[in-house]
């Protein structure tokens, strides 16, 4: 009882925290872009923390160490291409989006080929994101009802009502600063969880490593050829490679928060602390899984998201407990948040501003906005409640429901950036058979998830540049929001292309981003020796 006690204690003080840094947020909120836009005050480090939180965070507690504890360090292979994905999308990506100064990055498609793309992929993103938000939710009420009793769907329904009070208050301040928050909880707990585990371990260290390489769980370099398999070094170089560019490149969720970046650098920094920060945090919670393995000696759990609850619950005090309990939750709620900001964001920017058919006043905008807001905070626990008793890693479960949507975002956007020729209705065509390609793909194929995002990209863009000169022929001009045309409009404006030591041009990449292939070279170099290690 003394445990469940003081857990609620610790989740109420810090649900408290949340709603004071809402209401301190909305005091300087006065129209709706400053509600998804901020007012440019927020530092890089917050926005990278931010970054880190939303996407990391919401998964690492139960999904990585549900997913070792079955499949070994092979999965870190999922993970370990985060540099390369980071640096093309701070040296193409985040130029276009941010030198545009809107607040919605589908914004650009409309601009580049035409309103159908915009709508078709605002509608994709909100239906995507609709589904992550309910998993979101979920995973955080399983965590709270299994710390403290209370039945999952009461939780889940107290903390959608939670997450629309704090995020329609504060806004994309409010996400930035509880998230950086968040970030500093579930880290630490991480660590803790890893202290207990190493104090835990019955043989020692060494022997339980041991007993683990002789039972396949260390090892990282899976050189297998087999197309079904998930975690493999091929998956992780390319597939996954490609899967990342799209969460990070063209995901509204993500991208929103370096838009509110004081500049051009300090979108840029974040996303490199991203670019560094990331694998190193996987390292560490799928590192958390293995060790969980080892101390359970791999016998099976009813429902493997709840390994790391288990071990705490039963082996930790109850102020450890308390504080794994709130870092979870911090962990979950980061990405909520984040999910319904964003998702407010498109739907006042991409349908009701833009078919508005009479100009209205920032402050009714601010208004829609809000109410945008708590609808999706609401809907969210639909999903939320029908994944009750679901079994598998909830990580693996959201990357291969992800991993139906890369294909088209990918394709869209490179397309729109590199090819002159290429049209909306093209690219339209594109995307429809890509879809259809990767819906047989999965009826009739074994093919792992991560190829899902390459082969519905790699037919997108074939088919819809094929279409694109099939139906308008070749284009006798680059388009100025390609990267080409943009080249050409620095010059003929006579702009800068750098400030403060960084590109502002897209298709350029900064001397500062080649560390990241170089940190991404060392990371191989070190799985492999520790590959080589354990054989």
């Amino acid at each position: 009882m003394a445990k469940e006690s003081l857990t609620l204690t610790l989740i109420g003080v810090y649900l408290i925290s949340l709603i004071s840094i809402g209401i301190f947020s909305s005091r300087r909120i006065s129209t709706d872009e400053q509600l998804y836009l901020g007012d440019r005050s927020a530092p890089w480090w917050a926005i990278g923390l931010s970054v880190i939180s939303t996407y990391v965070g919401a998964l690492s507690f139960v999904g990585a160490p549900a997913w070792s504890y079955t499949e070994g360090l092979s999965v870190l292979l999922i993970h370990i291409n985060y540099p390369i994905a980071i640096f093309f999308v701070v040296g193409v990506f985040l130029p276009f989006f941010y030198n545009s100064g809107v607040a919605s990055i589908y914004e650009y498609l409309e601009r580049r080929f035409g309103m159908a793309s915009r709508i078709l992929m605002a509608i994709v993103f909100l239906f995507s994101n609709f589904a992550y938000s309910g998993i979101m939710l979920y995973t955080t009420a399983l965590i709270v009802a299994f710390l403290t009793g209370i039945d999952v769907a009461t939780i889940i329904i107290l903390m959608g009502f939670f997450v629309l009070i704090y995020t329609s208050m504060g806004g994309i301040n409010a996400v930035i600063w509880t998230d950086v928050l968040q970030s500093a909880i579930f880290i630490l707990g991480g660590f803790l969880v890893l202290g207990l585990l190493w104090i835990s371990l019955p043989e020692g260290l060494l022997d339980r490593l041991q007993a683990l390489q002789r039972s396949d769980m260390l090892r990282v370099m899976d050189y297998s050829l087999d197309p079904s398999e998930v975690s493999t070094v091929w998956t992780g170089l390319i597939a996954m490679s490609a899967y990342h560019v799209v969460v990070y490149g063209v995901n509204q969720m993500m991208v929103q928060r370096t838009l509110a970046a004081k500049s051009m650098a300090d979108a840029k920094k974040a996303y490199l602390m991203m670019g560094y920060v990331a694998s190193t945090i996987y390292l560490i919670f799928f590192g958390i899984g293995v060790m969980l393995f080892a101390f359970y000696r791999g016998k099976s759990f009813e429902d493997n998201n709840l390994i790391l609850l288990s071990f705490v619950n039963d082996f930790g005090s109850p102020a450890a407990i308390a504080f794994v309990a709130a870092a979870i939750i911090a962990a979950a709620m980061s990405s909520l948040d984040s999910s319904v900001n964003s998702m407010a964001t498109i739907s006042n920017v991409d349908f009701l501003k833009r078919f508005e058919r009479s100009e209205k006043t920032p402050q009714y905008y601010l208004r829609t906005t809000r109410i945008f807001t708590a609808f999706w905070a609401l809907a969210a626990i639909v999903p939320a409640l029908l994944l009750i008793g679901s079994d598998g890693s909830v990580l693996e479960l959201l990357s291969k429901f992800g991993s139906f949507f890369v294909g088209a975002k990918l394709s869209m956007y490179l397309l729109g950036f590199y090819s002159r020729h290429a049209t909306e209705r093209g690219v339209l065509f594109g995307v429809v058979a890509g879809f259809v390609i990767l819906t047989m793909t999965e009826m009739f194929l074994d093919i792992a998830w991560p190829w899902y995002a390459v082969i519905g990209g790699g037919v997108s863009i074939a088919v819809g540049l094929l279409c694109s000169l099939i139906l308008d022929g070749f284009q006798d001009a680059a388009h100025e929001l390609s990267i080409e045309g943009q080249k050409l409009l620095f010059v003929k404006q006579g702009r800068a292309i750098r400030k403060d030591g960084w590109y502002l041009i897209p298709g350029v990449f900064d001397k500062q981003s080649y560390w990241l292939l170089v940190f991404f070279v060392s990371n191989i170099l070190v799985s492999v020796s520790f590959g080589a290690l354990y054989l």
